[in-house]
């Protein structure tokens, strides 16, 4: 197969679908691999290393398009790249259509076969290709949590730890899944106050198993959150459903109970935010302020250590999109029955139930299509 990686245009993206290693080893398995120069830069991969490794280099991202019959990327294509959009095509990246009906019509015009790193659910129940940017997520936003506290960002001045004889920043997560788990995780490690919330009683026991009398778990409800955010320092929006828009769990009434200078780390901004009053932002501009407090709610977190997420992604990413390639996709998803699972649109249909439920759209078992 001729496989196809560009860079991204998303604003201030800086991973990279492929690095040197996934191009050898794909190259290693008799494939064509297509690179856009200076695609790799932003993760620190040089052009030099895309061709030691076998990649031939392309000067212009239209010409990697034109040759590819698969095109592996990091983020959703933006309107400039519909154009490339062509029938047969496999589109390997993240989609989050949930959140982009503009997104879903162009790739079901074009007939493009578009296979979401979001919704391949393994037989385990886990999303793998979803794990690695979650827990580097999860992280992240503590650590930024932490930062805009700081009142120079506009935060309310309180350190997570807090010192002895002061009271430790209490935090809130919203939701006990991979991002949940590894905000907790670090929250905890920094010192602070955790309160988590879900609905899922066993992984709330998980977790209390886990982390013990370090936090505090409660099963999610209207009044349970909208009591345990009127004492929080910082929130954190940690939900999921896999393809679907995130339940909108903070409302916006609940901000003028909260206090003055707190902070929303919203990390669902992607499929549409957990708050009502999200709004996607970037690096370059990340917060803005509502009613008092302070919204986080950039779309592309992992982004701001695109060499650790790079590598990560495409640890998890490799071994499928090699199947996809050795076999193409209609024999993959035969042979792993997994894969038909990350297939969001075929044939200009839509084949991801939660996607057509968001838009109310028909959908179209992608078995009786494939």
């Amino acid at each position: 197969m001729k496989v196809g990686c560009v860079k991204e245009i998303k604003k201030q993206e800086y991973r990279v679908g492929m690095t040197p290693d996934n191009v050898k080893s794909y190259v290693n398995a008799g494939h064509t691999v297509y690179i856009e120069a200076g695609a790799g830069e932003g993760s620190g991969f040089e052009d030099s290393e895309y061709s030691a490794a076998g990649a031939l280099l392309c000067a212009d991202p239209g010409e990697v398009w034109e040759k590819s019959d698969m095109v592996i990327k990091v983020k959703e294509p933006l309107p400039e790249e519909y154009g490339y959009f062509r029938e047969g095509l496999v589109l390997y990246t993240y989609f989050h259509l949930a959140a982009d009906e503009k997104l879903t019509d162009a790739l079901l015009d074009a007939g493009v076969k578009s296979v979401a790193y979001e919704t391949l659910i393994e037989k385990n129940g886990s999303i793998p290709l979803l794990a690695p940017m979650s827990q580097i997520a999860g992280r992240l936003s503590i650590q930024e949590g932490a930062k805009y506290l700081e009142k120079p960002f506009g935060g309310r001045g309180v350190l997570l730890s807090g010192v002895p004889g002061t009271p430790k920043a209490k935090v809130v997560i919203l939701g006990a899944g991979g991002v949940g788990t590894n905000a907790c995780r670090t929250a905890v490690g920094m010192g602070a106050d955790v309160t988590i919330l879900d609905v899922n009683l066993e992984r709330l026991a998980y977790l209390d198993d886990i982390f013990g009398a370090r936090i505090q778990t409660l099963y999610s409800t209207d009044a349970a959150i909208e009591k345990e955010v009127s004492d929080a320092d910082l929130v954190v929006g940690a939900v999921l459903i896999p393809g679907k828009s995130a339940p909108k769990l903070m409302k916006k009434e609940y901000l003028k109970n909260m206090k003055p200078g707190s902070v929303i780390v919203d990390v669902a901004v992607d499929q549409g935010g957990c708050c009502e009053t999200t709004k996607a932002t970037y690096h370059d501009d990340p917060v803005y302020t509502v009613d008092g407090v302070v919204h986080y709610c950039v779309g592309n977190m992992p982004g701001a250590v695109p060499r650790t997420s790079t590598i990560a992604l495409t640890n998890a990413t490799l071994k499928y999109g090699l199947q996809i390639a050795d076999k193409g996709l209609e024999d993959a998803c035969r042979e792993n029955d997994v894969i038909y699972s990350a297939v969001n649109t075929y044939g200009g249909k839509l084949t991801c139930r939660n996607v057509a439920d968001s838009f109310g759209r028909e959908y179209t078992d992608i078995r009786t299509l494939v």
